[in-house]
């Protein structure tokens, strides 16, 4: 199936000179491992994938194939045993504000801070603006999620929606070259969920960010993405990369005959292992 393009938003020039087909992001035979209690886990095995700028590229897969680990590791919070990942063709060692990063859990604000002090707290412990500029950035990338209204509410006040909407606005604010997104919409009922899914898309259609997506949804990875990378089971390893249809393009037949296809892909070999054989 034909995917929509996924070169520079507008005024952004590729990273790396002119060549826009140049990765932001090219992660390149990573092996991911950590440590239990008793048991020294392979999270992923050698997984290779690479996201452009203006990417809304979806890491897709059942529970425990390594994507939230994965994830982690491009925010420069685990190092590969194998493999290398590089952003903007420098090698990720570790966490900076070129990669900001938005959970599945609600409680990711500081209580004792109002919305408009939450998402400048970033911007002024940085040390990138002075505290009147980091309010005006705060402002205005919290208008962008809807939530002028509530820039002086505190944490507690909030639906999980709504504190969702400040998490990304504090990511957003910063300006990163990625927005690392971990299944930010899973604990959401699923009225709110589709309605934050939506409003994710309209700020892409405004700003055109880099985001690298988790989720185990089917429906949500054809809805958010652009790319679509399928990990097998654990240990996570590339099953296949496909592009998804094309934003404002696509039908309800299209939606579904995408997400047999990839239902099928994901457990093909899982099927086929229960069937019964016959003499």
């Amino acid at each position: 199936m034909a995917g929509e393009s996924a070169g520079a938003g507008p005024g952004s020039p590729p990273p790396g000179g002119t060549d826009g087909n140049v990765p932001l992001l090219d992660v390149r035979g990573v092996t991911l491992q950590y440590k239990t209690k008793d048991h020294l886990v392979t999270a992923t095995y050698r997984v290779d994938f690479q996201v452009l700028r203006s990417d809304r590229f979806v890491v897709l897969g059942p529970s425990g194939c390594g994507k939230s680990t994965l994830l982690k590791a491009v925010g420069g919070y685990m190092t590969p045993v194998e493999g290398e990942m590089r952003l903007k063709g420098e090698r990720i060692g570790r966490p900076g504000p070129d990669r900001m990063m938005v959970f599945q859990e609600f409680d990711q604000l500081l209580p004792w801070k109002t919305v408009a002090q939450n998402v400048a707290f970033a911007l002024t412990s940085s040390g990138k603006l002075s505290s009147r500029e980091a309010t005006e950035k705060a402002l205005h990338y919290i208008a962008k999620v809807n939530l002028t209204a509530f820039a002086n509410s505190y944490p507690h006040t909030l639906s999980g929606g709504m504190k969702q909407r400040v998490a990304i606005a504090r990511g957003m604010a910063m300006e990163p070259d990625i927005l690392l997104m971990d299944e930010p919409f899973a604990a959401l009922d699923a009225l709110t969920r589709r309605k934050m899914q939506e409003e994710l898309l309209q700020l892409w259609d405004d700003t055109r960010f880099t985001v690298l997506f988790v989720t185990h949804s089917i429906p949500e990875a054809i809805l958010v993405g652009s790319r679509i990378l399928l990990l097998t089971p654990h240990p996570g390893q590339v099953k296949a990369e496909i592009d998804s249809v094309p934003r404002g393009q696509a039908n309800a037949q299209q939606r579904a005959e995408l997400e047999a296809y990839i239902h099928q892909t994901l457990f093909a070999d899982e099927k086929a292992t229960a069937e019964p054989t016959h003499a």
